[in-house]
């Protein structure tokens, strides 16, 4: 620091000024002195010096002592001296503490200078009343020039905080306080983290450091609505004793229990005030105080849990699970387990506890009113006034984007996103509408198959679903929605639309009406209707219960609403049944598609029946597989060489698969542009076109399509000629075969 003359054109010219040395060249600049003039330095010396030293205030009748400040005071601007005011802000106040200064705060609750702000030497009472932010800085500003105290007065910029919701400058106040120790169980608070369930895990760290770090907890807030804090205070000793036993608290809670809070606010002390204390009435007001929102908040777990626990109403404590923002580790969660963990020996309010993240908008923005991207939740379920640009997508569209997406972070929803949750809506409801159309005929009490009975795809299908109903039960207990969501989807699409249900088209449609294939099929699609039902109630609950209200059938147990019974334990408990020989059977189907699409592209073929499929593998463990699944030559029944189930030609939906020796069989047989290695397999396959004819009922070629006879038309194979004959033996009615009109010649 250093002491330097005054200029004549500061102040009276005469005076000395004290200034931090590397501020010199700025003041000389702002004084805007001559050309070649400078203030002239008589003396330097550390800042040390100065402390202990006392200065008297300009405007007020009393001396103050200079003190070392903290790293808020810089060279930056200003004098390198700087005002303390620890009524008035967090460093100033714990300055305040480290010098024991007087704390002084001479404003009130609305924001203007109280009777601490009179008797000024300069102005007198004037300040009294005057708005801190209006009037009161401008009159500070002139008394300070009237002194002659004020060398220069300039606007500058700086960080400050300021309300959000009025946009004003906020006003600190050191103020009066009510405090909760938590040092005190500080401790069993930790230990009580430990058991809890944190989802997602990171959540307890997070606890942990805001529980292991937090100070005394101010309970007390200055506002005029809340919670009262139930105290009085002394009129004589200007509140410094205190009225708060376990007496006035009795009183008062039972006068809150029958009137409410604002029985507080409403009634004079004389009310409030149990039977021993009314007769001192005079000497005590009551506290305008109220109690910090999470303190209410997090004391919730006695009035909604504990409470109707204690009285049997149906609710046990502690809570099952706590679900609000990430946010809320150092608010909502926090303050809840500091409550319970000291009212109730050490015990968390929750047993589990789960975060998420915030709703943004498609680019990833935060939603606001004013930049017109927020999504209303109302609008997605009901539509907008235009329909066609904002349809309806109903309430469980909404669910399953929300259990679709990671809540464990901030999620994105918008109008292109919803619009593909409603695409894989409608594939799990079409899947739906598959199952229950081709259970029409079918009554589980007469033609279920039994499960010993049952083809080895069929009871592969039954422990595919046992794993995925399990996968789904787990994730859903641990709140994975998102996993839970995505098994759902995965089975639907993968498993089910593009294998299974896909392959079981030709036993539903084309197999004798009781034919055991057909009867076998539809046992396991019994088997997956209730058991995708039940998996997706929890997601899509007005899917499932349509479902369930819309059974052809009636269930075995009395559960007339899919959300009574749960999932069954036959359900969930089917074992896996050659799951290494379907997997190798759906790896040789895709790669078998793969060479296909060749011959689509070329118009060789069309559907994949019109085609023959050549395969050779030098493995000899997939070889047996697909040997052990090659079926008869011709469409016959009963088939002869496997169940009629289990077999490739109808896994593949394929008109003819041959099993060869060598690679060599495979060029001689097709031509090389429709040839390929499978990726998945390994097998060497080539397609061709199918020998035969086209049956004009199931679609295969068949060499023998036409021999057995002309009863039901020319165009029909063995199999589709024992369906009709089957119908008509059951049914009493007589098939009336179509009439084919021959293809005019072409010229």
């Amino acid at each position: 620091y250093c002491i330097v003359d005054s200029h004549p054109s500061v102040l009276d010219g005469k005076s000395k000024l004290l200034v931090a040395t590397g501020l010199v060249k700025t003041l000389e600049s702002k004084f805007e002195l001559p050309e070649g003039e400078n203030l002239n330095v008589i003396a330097t010396f550390d800042g040390e010096a100065l402390v202990g030293t006392s200065y008297q205030h300009p405007l007020y009748d009393r001396k103050s002592e200079v003190i070392a400040g903290g790293d808020y005071i810089t060279t930056e601007s200003g004098t390198g001296l700087v005002h303390t005011a620890p009524g008035h802000g967090q460093e100033d106040y714990l300055t305040g503490l480290k010098y024991g200064l007087e704390l002084l705060s001479p404003v009130d609750d609305v924001g203007k200078f109280t009777t601490e702000a009179g008797s000024s030497t300069v102005v007198g009472d004037d300040f009294v009343g005057m708005s801190v932010l209006g009037e009161g800085n401008i009159a500070v500003i002139e008394a300070l020039e009237k002194a002659g105290a004020l060398i220069r007065a300039e606007d500058y910029g700086h960080k400050y905080p300021y309300d959000w919701r009025t946009k004003k400058p906020t006003i600190f106040r050191a103020t009066a306080q009510w405090f909760a120790s938590v040092e005190g169980f500080r401790d069993a608070a930790l230990d009580a983290v430990e058991t809890v369930k944190w989802i997602p895990d990171v959540g307890k760290n997070r606890i942990k450091s805001f529980v292991e770090s937090r100070g005394d907890w101010c309970i007390s807030r200055q506002r005029s609505w809340g919670v009262p804090i139930p105290v009085f205070y002394d009129k004589e000793t200007g509140g410094t004793k205190t009225l708060l036993d376990e007496h006035t608290l009795d009183h008062i809670q039972s006068i809150i229990a029958e009137q409410g809070c604002d029985a507080w606010w409403k009634l004079d002390e004389v009310d409030l005030l149990p039977e021993m204390y009314k007769d001192q009435a005079d000497k005590w007001t009551k506290g305008t105080d109220t109690m910090d929102v999470w303190f209410d908040s997090g004391s919730s777990w006695a009035g909604v849990v504990q409470e109707r626990a204690e009285k049997e109403m149906g609710l046990s404590f502690p809570a099952d699970v706590y679900l609000e923002g990430s946010d809320q580790h150092r608010g909502w969660f926090q303050s809840s387990l500091l409550t319970s963990v000291a009212a109730n020996k050490g015990q968390a309010p929750y047993k589990a506890v789960l975060t998420h993240g915030f709703v943004l908008d498609e680019k990833g923005f935060k939603m606001s009113k004013s930049l017109g991207n927020v999504v209303n939740p109302l609008q997605v379920i009901e539509g907008g006034n235009n329909k066609k640009l904002e349809p309806a997508y109903g309430a469980d569209v909404l669910r399953l984007w929300v259990a679709s997406v990671d809540y464990a972070g901030d999620v994105r929803v918008g109008a292109n996103i919803i619009k593909q949750t409603f695409e894989s809506y409608r594939k799990l409801r079409n899947t739906a509408r598959y199952l229950i159309g081709n259970l029409a005929d079918y009554d589980p009490s007469k033609d279920a198959v039994a499960y010993d009975d049952l083809p080895s795809m069929d009871k592969w299908m039954l422990g595919s679903m046992s794993q995925v109903l399990n996968e789904v039960d787990d994730a859903l207990s641990n709140y994975q929605f998102g996993r839970a969501t995505n098994e759902i989807l995965r089975f639907a699409t993968a498993d089910l639309s593009n294998f299974y249900l896909d392959v079981a088209k030709d036993r539903l449609y084309i197999s004798a009406v009781d034919d055991a294939r057909r009867r076998s099929c539809q046992t396991v699609i019994h088997a997956l209707l209730e058991g995708f039902a039940k998996s997706i109630a929890p997601i899509l609950p007005h899917m499932a219960e349509d479902i369930w209200q819309n059974l052809p059938y009636k269930t075995e147990e009395d559960n007339s609403s899919v959300f009574e019974g749960g999932l069954s334990e036959k359900l969930m408990s089917y074992p896996e049944v050659d799951a290494e020989k379907w997997d190798l059977v759906r790896n040789v189907r895709t790669d078998v598609n793969q060479v296909l699409e060749s011959a689509r592209k070329d118009k060789l073929v069309g559907a994949s029946l019109d085609a023959a499929a050549y395969i050779y593998t030098s493995d000899d463990k997939i070889k047996a597989v697909l040997s052990e699944l090659d079926g008869d030559e011709s469409l016959i029944t009963p088939s002869v060489k496997t169940n009629g189930v289990d077999e490739l030609r109808t896994a593949f939906m394929i008109s003819q698969v041959h099993i060869v020796d060598s690679e060599d069989a495979i060029t001689e047989a097709c031509d090389s542009e429709y040839t390929g290695k499978g990726e998945l397999s390994g097998c060497m396959i080539g397609v061709k076109k199918a020998e035969g004819t086209k049956c004009g009922r199931c679609w295969f070629y068949d060499k023998e399509v036409g021999n057995h006879g002309s009863k039901y038309g020319p165009d029909l194979c063995q199999r589709c000629g024992e369906a009709i004959f089957s119908w008509e033996e059951s049914s009493g009615n007589e098939f009336s075969a179509p009439v084919v009109e021959e293809a005019a010649p072409v010229a």
